[in-house]
């Protein structure tokens, strides 16, 4: 039996570039996505980290970079930090961002997911990429992500 997926397509009113940007900037990301960053070189094959802006021991996901194709598709590898080396553990992420009608088409496509990751990111992505947009477009995240997400 295949292992479900979570596909989430967004238009925003931005460039591939800025889009490209604001998934790797540690200065972007921790406004949309919680206080977390990505950290990597975002080289083909390198690790990448999803950390605390505020505590970088403080690892939320972690993997490896599967293609980087600056700035239209980013594939990566999805963790918990001690399962990174568990296949059936391991879920994959591609951001696909394209051209659209004088904007842009991101398409987040989270495949590979076992039930529990399911439930995690089901809700988490759309927030995510809501805040995304809204910051892309008017220059602020959504509040509700620019603090951290724990209990």
């Amino acid at each position: 039996m295949s292992k479900p997926e979570y596909v989430y397509v967004i238009y925003i009113q931005t460039t591939p570039e800025k889009v490209w940007r604001a998934l790797q900037d540690p200065e972007m990301t921790k406004d949309y996505w919680g206080r977390r960053t990505n950290r990597s070189d975002w080289q083909q094959g390198s690790p990448w980290r999803h950390e605390s802006y505020d505590d970088s021991s403080d690892v939320a996901v972690a993997g490896t970079v599967v293609e980087s194709k600056p700035p239209h598709r980013l594939v990566i590898t999805w963790a918990r930090p001690d399962d990174v080396s568990k296949p059936e553990k391991t879920s994959r992420v591609a951001f696909d961002i394209e051209d659209a009608f004088g904007a842009v088409k991101l398409t987040v496509t989270h495949s590979e997911l076992d039930a529990e990751m399911l439930r995690a990111i089901s809700g988490g992505w759309p927030a995510i990429l809501s805040s995304l947009k809204t910051m892309l477009e008017t220059g602020a995240a959504m509040p509700m992500t620019q603090r951290s997400w724990k209990g």
